[in-house]
């Protein structure tokens, strides 16, 4: 009934469903703004029905995006009050113009877009979901930029025990958001192709509706390798970023426990029950070194010799991250993105080679295949938070030292169960929804209005 561990555990589950939605609407925004465009310069009726379905799941997938959000930043004021305390001032400017620009641009052309179907000329409303898309990029650039401050301050100094925001230049320049933002923007994508590669490619197996999924199928097909080949590129950027900015994390993730100069790779490395130990590893010498530095040599700090310098310079505490999370986060993340890669790869070839004509046997893998980018992301975020444990922001603040101090056990076990129950059932909805609408394909849009609104969609079933 530990405050702090209930705490913890409220925060990441809201966060794992919340985010559950959030690489979907941002990458499904761009398809649907490259579909739309086709309609409008071709005028092609598949074109139409192929935007006017896809949008329909990008709506229940945005309604579901907003209501799992919204208690998020209560809990920073409930259960975490310590911390929005110390670093109101610095984190409160980005949170506020994601949600007074971004968000409300977002949502307010999203409901131009929704509800302007035959009601505005077409290029106006094309220029909607041009404008949804550009916001939701927006609103991630600025949660990102939030994010970055507590992966690596820059920008404030402590004044009355709290963080002041002294430079906001610094803080918008960080160079952790112009690593962490195209990394986010291109596991959107992927998402997004993904889910459109999978859905059409059920339909395509199944004969029914060609015209629409061979042309969706065909967009995916296009947009989808790009992303996932620059997921690799912009995460390497990242990771070397890592090991000059939390080289803990990227200890742990290696399951890296002594300092080593060539630095290896670990292939796969077994742990003591506490993760603290190695017991057996398989590792590719110079591998680690190579990537952390683009040559074949150079430092990687161990686990052990970490935690002696953080308490050298922080003072007596555990600084060594959940390491079986962190490392087998990292290898979930990296396996998903590889598949990803070929699989794109591999529905660009049956595009161009069968120009349209698809084999169904060779699609069968693309439904599940959807399952891979929330898989990365999911695991990605998890190595990004776990792996700075114990702070909150990273070398000023401990975790222990930013939850509420009026907040007993047993009020956050309530909140948590209450959440957990009910954050499962609107994600259980919003699977059964997309699901429901999915397998249909576009013979929806036939049973559906012309302008059906989020909260029609969700009554409707």
């Amino acid at each position: 009934m530990d405050a702090l561990v209930l705490a913890r555990w409220q925060f990441a589950i809201t966060t794992v469903y919340h985010f559950f939605f959030v690489p979907l609407t941002l990458g499904l925004a761009w398809l649907l703004v490259i579909m739309e465009t086709m309609y409008v310069v071709t005028g092609r009726e598949e074109h139409r029905r192929m935007t006017k379905f896809w949008g329909k799941l990008f709506v229940i997938n945005f309604a579901m995006g907003v209501v799992t959000g919204i208690v998020q930043e209560f809990q920073f004021g409930m259960n975490w009050s310590e911390f929005s305390r110390f670093v109101g001032d610095v984190f409160g400017a980005p949170l506020a113009i994601e949600a007074l620009l971004a968000f409300f641009l977002e949502s307010t052309f999203l409901g131009v877009w929704i509800f302007g179907w035959d009601r505005l000329p077409r290029k106006v409303h094309l220029a909607s979901i041009w404008l949804v898309a550009l916001a939701s990029s927006l609103s991630a650039l600025w949660i990102l930029i939030a994010n970055s401050f507590m992966q690596q301050p820059v920008g404030f100094a402590l004044a009355g025990g709290r963080a002041v925001l002294t430079d906001f230049w610094a803080l918008v320049s960080n160079r952790n958001v112009w690593l962490q933002f195209p990394h986010v923007m291109m596991s959107g994508l992927a998402t997004g192709a993904f889910f459109v590669l999978g859905i059409s490619a059920y339909h395509l197996v199944r004969r029914s509706q060609m015209e629409v999924f061979v042309a969706s199928f065909r967009v995916a097909a296009m947009v989808g390798l790009l992303p996932v080949i620059l997921l690799g590129v912009t995460g390497h950027a990242q990771a070397q970023h890592m090991v000059r900015i939390q080289p803990m994390k990227m200890a742990a993730a290696e399951g890296l426990f002594e300092t080593e100069d060539p630095a290896s790779f670990s292939l796969i490395t077994i742990f003591d029950g506490e993760g603290r130990r190695e017991l057996f590893a398989i590792r590719i010498p110079r591998l680690l070194s190579l990537l952390a530095y683009n040559r074949l040599t150079g430092p990687v700090q161990g686990i052990n010799d970490l935690q002696a310098e953080y308490e050298a310079r922080f003072g007596a505490g555990d600084y060594v991250p959940p390491t079986w999370i962190t490392y087998w986060a990292f290898r979930v993340m990296v396996g998903a993105g590889l598949v990803m890669v070929a699989l794109a790869a591999y529905a660009l070839y049956i595009d161009r080679r069968r120009k349209g004509d698809v084999t169904p046997r060779s699609l069968r893998i693309y439904p599940y295949a959807i399952a891979l980018p929330y898989a990365a992301s999911t695991a990605g975020w998890l190595l990004t938070e776990t792996g700075r444990f114990p702070w909150v922001v990273y070398g000023v603040m401990r975790i222990e030292d930013a939850v509420s101090p009026s907040v007993t056990g047993g009020m956050v076990v309530t909140t948590l169960a209450v959440f957990t129950v009910l954050y499962g059932a609107l994600m259980a909805a919003a699977i059964y929804l997309m699901a429901k609408y999915a397998r249909k394909g576009a013979a929806t849009l036939e049973s559906l209005p012309e302008s059906s609104s989020p909260v029609s969609l969700l009554a409707g079933s």
